[in-house]
């Protein structure tokens, strides 16, 4: 898939299975990775990786290179195996836009296929998913039955209609559990719409340097619907606007507004970006209309970065 309307990833839900179309954006991915320059990143190579000049010729697989013409060494299990938390924000201004609940969708699709990557490479993934507080946490493990359990919980959100109670997200908190809960180092990949509170934004940002203290890398995707949410592109009619974690609403022409809230979004993202450029934690602004290469391959270039 390249980019989605929001039409079409209406249809996208309406189709079913989360299991179904993870597997199938991850083969459609595979596919291009594979007709691209970027092929050595292929899931097809779990146990092999791309020969660095300098290194020890010593675990070069020379049966590869004769088929292939590339220099691969052998990967060996210590090495291979990577410990993967997905942190699914759940939390009302995710639900947005409320005609298909796009943001968690999206969040929903990108979290099923990562994980589907992750079991593919024998590497070992817990899902987490969380609003005010932790909603569901489930173990780290590699087998086939723990990614049928992730699938399934994944299915449930996707096929919900009930609307979440809660009244606001608690992000910094739950990354904070979040740190505290990993036992070892691992690979964090957050889908967030970081909807917090003014007065606790410095919050959310420690919560972050927290992961990065435990040794964690950290892959946060920032996930919004830039047209709306960041270009203020409504009709130029009188809109009632509803605050989904608050319930408070407001009725305004959109142009009484727009720039001073296209200034205030574009000042979060920059001290967002800021902050995790401190901290060496990868930031990927996320549209929800542009599809999900970027999300797997973003992954794929954290995965084959870590040892």
């Amino acid at each position: 898939m390249k980019k989605l309307d929001l039409a079409q990833l209406a249809e996208v839900r309406e189709f079913g299975h989360i299991e179904f179309l993870a597997k199938q954006l991850v083969e459609g991915f595979i596919t291009g990775l594979h007709r691209s320059p970027f092929h050595g990143f292929s899931v097809e190579f779990a146990e092999h990786r791309l020969y660095n000049t300098g290194e020890s010729t010593r675990h070069i697989d020379w049966k590869v290179y004769a088929k292939t013409d590339r220099l691969y060494t052998k990967r060996y299990e210590e090495e291979t195996n990577l410990r993967c938390q997905l942190l699914l924000d759940v939390s009302p201004s995710m639900y947005y836009p409320a005609e298909d609940r796009g943001k968690l969708s999206f969040g929903l699709l990108a979290s099923a296929a990562i994980a589907y990557m992750l079991q593919k490479q024998k590497d070992a993934v817990s899902l987490c998913t969380f609003a005010e507080e932790i909603k569901l946490h489930l173990p780290t493990k590699s087998t086939p039955s723990h990614l049928n359990k992730i699938f399934i919980a994944l299915q449930s959100l996707w096929e919900s209609k009930d609307l979440p109670t809660a009244k606001n997200t608690a992000i910094a908190e739950t990354l904070h559990q979040i740190a505290d809960k990993i036992p070892r180092r691992s690979l964090v990949v957050i889908f967030s719409d970081m909807f917090e509170r003014v007065q606790e934004t410095e919050q959310l940002f420690a919560a972050l340097q927290h992961l990065k203290h435990n040794q964690h890398e950290v892959l946060l995707f920032h996930v919004t619907d830039r047209q709306t949410e960041y270009e203020f592109d409504f009709a130029e009619r009188p809109t009632e606007f509803i605050d989904l974690e608050t319930g408070e609403k407001i009725k305004l022409q959109p142009s009484q507004v727009r720039e001073s809230f296209k200034k205030h979004q574009e000042q979060f993202y920059q001290d967002l970006k800021l902050r995790c450029g401190q901290y060496k934690i990868d930031l990927i602004e996320t549209d929800i209309r542009q599809g999900f290469e970027e999300i797997l391959y973003a992954y794929m270039v954290k995965r084959s970065k870590m040892k």
